[in-house]
């Protein structure tokens, strides 16, 4: 195969340019991927990871445990259990009364009493 023609220094000068400017998107290319497979493996790596005090919520075989107190004369009337929350019906002396829970801290969200009109 006969050797190429020699560049004239316009060609040589663009093609220069054409192959810094591919350089500089190569390197550009690489740090980014890199940047998104360090932020991936820094997720997984982590994500088992829990607080030392056992206060960790929604991680399997963590045990919650709460009392709430009920007024003497209470009783349960039903519950029922969402996504969301968790409602318990209570009946105090002929009101009644929705308590809610956070179901994955049970700590209380709100109380609704509903009184009867006299």
């Amino acid at each position: 195969m006969p050797d190429p023609l020699p560049l004239e220094p316009d060609q040589a000068a663009a093609i220069a340019k054409v192959r810094r400017l591919m350089l500089i998107a190569s390197v550009t290319t690489v740090v980014a991927i890199g940047a998104v497979f360090g932020a991936i493996g820094y997720k997984v790596f982590k994500a088992g990871d829990s607080p030392a005090d056992g206060t960790a919520t929604g991680t399997p075989g963590t045990v919650v445990e709460v009392t709430d107190t009920l007024p003497a004369s209470a009783k349960v009337i039903s519950t029922a259990v969402g996504d969301a929350q968790i409602v318990v019906t209570i009946d105090v002396g002929g009101a009644t009364e929705l308590r809610t829970y956070d179901p994955d801290t049970l700590k209380p969200l709100g109380r609704l009493r509903l009184n009867p009109q006299r």
